[in-house]
Formats: structure tokens, C-alpha cells, sequence
């Protein structure tokens, strides 16, 4: 079960204990589960409890009671704990990080696709001439058509090679998306940085972290390494675990609000994950180990991590090349 599985498990839970009489609210539209924080526990949590509490004229804990009973027999949910004012804390079911990476695998770069937004209004998309406004709408274009919606406003057309960013030199075609798309509309974009093979580059960081994860599947393989989805322990695959389920709702949500820069950073953190997962354990057996079902496990994680990058820059209208 991913974040936005959950979620929907959640939003079942409300709109089924409305249904019931249990409760007399209005069913939101979307319910948000996240890391708990401290004193939480589980895997996830959520506080739609305590967004209902006033309208439904309960205590928030009475509300999360009342959504516990109904969520903990949820598929996928092995246990529902209510914690501090009234937090829902889910412990999922199973190993839900090799779920996870075997529904990555599965699906290659479109995971995160869908109709979320099949049936909403075409996303507005401002346009304009210069080349910031003709990458944002495009980038924006993309987003939403690979969530079943459509736009309204902007328009697409050619990147020049030299956008005035920076006089000395050209960026590339690349280059240039990304120091358009990385930046909030309402800051200034990035400049010489994004040519630097160095880590301050956040594009940089996103196309190593990538190619990292290429080469570890093909040194596993000449190791006779396979990846297979398993269960995988630590705090940085637990992080890193984490963000690739988030993936698709961080995808819906840049996608509602044409804000492609939001993949953008979403992408620059879940490179500095991985790299983080990486100098934290074994990918790969060292000095003549024999490769184990822990090897295979971590390793098709990093295959899962690639796999998302590559989706997300393919969405920007960015390269994603296996070597640097």
C-alpha cells in the first residue's frame, strides 16, 4: 500500500462513517498522511481527525476512534493507533517496501500516472513569450496530460540556446529547463551552477543519483546480483522508502497547480535520499561476498529510486543519461 493508497483507505474510512451515521460531516475532498511526528507511532499518519472534530461536534480523539474502527479493516492495514489529541498512526500490513518496489518495477517510469484529474476542469497554465513562461507551460502541459486533465492558457515552443541567464555561457537544452523549472515562479532562476559536475548543482545531484542507481544494477549484475523487491532496514531506506511512495501524490499535486518546479525540488530531495541510502549500507557484497536475498532487496530499491528519477526529469522534458 502506497501513501496515496492510504489516503484513499482514509477518505474510505470518513465517507464510510458519514454513510453510517457516525458521523455528520462534510467528506473532504482529499486526506493527507505523512511521517508521524514525535510521540507518533506506525508508519504514517494522519490528522483529518482533528480537521472534522469542530464540524462534527466531537472531541478530535472521539472523532480518530470512530475512523480507527472502520480503518484498521482496511486491505493492506495491519493496525490503527490513535495518539495525542488524535492522530491516526497506521502500521501497514506485510512488507510494504517490496510492495512498493515490485509496483515500481511493474509500472517503469509512468508510475505515478493516472486520471486523477480525468474529470476536473482544464488546469489553468499562464502563457506568455519569454522562454520561462513557454518551459513552465509545457513542462505544466505534461504534468496534467499524464494525470488524465488538460490545460488552459500557455503555451509550448523552442528553447533558445543562450536564455540570458548568464552571459559567458550556454546552457544547454537541459540546462536551461531545469534553472527555468527548478525556481518558484516568483523567484529568479538559477544560473552558472546548473553547468557544475559538482554537488551544489541540483541537477547534477538528480542525473548522478540516477546514473549511480544504473550502475549498481549493472555491477550487480556482473556480480550475479538480481533485484528482488524484499524488505530493506534503516532509517535512510525507511526515508528513502517513504518519498518514492509520496511520488505520486507530489505528481497530482504539481499537476493541479501547473507547478512543475514542485517535481522539480521533490526530485532534488529524493536524490540526496538515495545518495544517503547508499553510503549507508551494502548495496552490493564487498570483498568476494556471495550476493544475499539483502543485496537483492537493497538493490532493486536503488533500481526503484533510478527508475522514479528518470520518470520525473522525462516529465520536465529532461535527459536522464545512465552515465556522467
Amino acid at each position: 500500500m502506497t501513501p496515496a493508497d492510504l489516503s484513499r483507505a482514509v477518505l474510505s474510512a470518513v465517507r464510510s462513517a458519514v454513510d453510517g451515521g457516525e458521523l455528520a460531516v462534510a467528506v473532504p475532498e482529499r486526506v493527507v498522511v505523512e511521517r508521524p511526528g514525535p510521540g507518533g507511532a506506525g508508519e504514517w499518519a494522519s490528522n483529518v481527525a482533528l480537521r472534522l472534530a469542530r464540524e462534527a461536534g466531537r472531541t478530535p480523539r472521539e472523532v480518530a476512534e470512530v475512523l480507527r474502527g472502520r480503518l484498521v479493516a482496511a486491505p493492506g492495514v495491519a493496525g490503527v493507533e490513535v495518539t495525542g489529541p488524535g492522530f491516526l498512526n497506521v502500521t501497514l500490513a506485510g512488507d510494504s517496501v517490496g510492495a512498493l518496489v515490485a509496483r515500481i518495477a511493474a509500472e517503469g517510469e509512468a508510475y505515478g500516472s493516472g486520471d486523477a484529474l480525468r474529470e476536473a476542469p482544464p488546469v489553468p497554465v499562464p502563457g506568455g513569450s519569454e522562454p520561462r513562461a513557454r518551459v513552465v507551460a509545457e513542462a505544466a502541459g505534461r504534468l496534467v496530460r499524464a494525470q488524465g486533465g488538460s490545460v488552459r492558457g500557455g503555451g509550448a515552443g523552442p528553447v533558445p540556446a543562450r536564455p540570458g541567464l548568464h552571459s559567458e555561457a550556454v546552457l544547454g537544452a537541459d540546462g536551461v529547463r531545469w534553472a527555468l523549472l527548478h525556481t518558484a515562479p516568483h523567484d529568479l532562476p538559477h544560473g552558472a551552477e546548473v553547468l557544475e559536475q559538482r554537488a551544489r548543482n541540483p541537477l547534477f545531484r538528480v542525473r548522478y543519483a540516477h546514473a549511480r542507481s544504473r550502475g549498481l544494477v549493472a555491477g550487480g549484475a556482473a556480480l550475479g546480483a538480481v533485484p528482488e523487491p524484499g524488505p530493506v532496514s534503516g532509517e535512510a531506506a525507511r526515508v528513502l522508502t517513504g518519498l518514492l511512495g509520496e511520488h505520486p501524490a507530489v505528481l497530482v499535486a504539481a499537476a493541479r497547480k501547473g507547478a512543475p518546479d514542485r517535481l522539480a525540488r521533490q526530485l532534488v530531495t529524493l536524490a540526496d535520499a538515495f545518495i544517503d541510502f547508499h553510503d549507508s549500507c551494502d548495496v552490493l557484497p564487498r570483498g568476494g561476498e556471495k550476493p544475499g536475498a539483502a543485496h537483492r532487496a537493497r538493490l532493486a530499491l536503488a533500481e526503484a529510486a533510478g527508475t522514479v528519477l528518470a520518470g520525473g526529469l522525462s516529465l520536465l522534458g529532461i535527459s536522464a543519461p545512465d552515465h556522467l
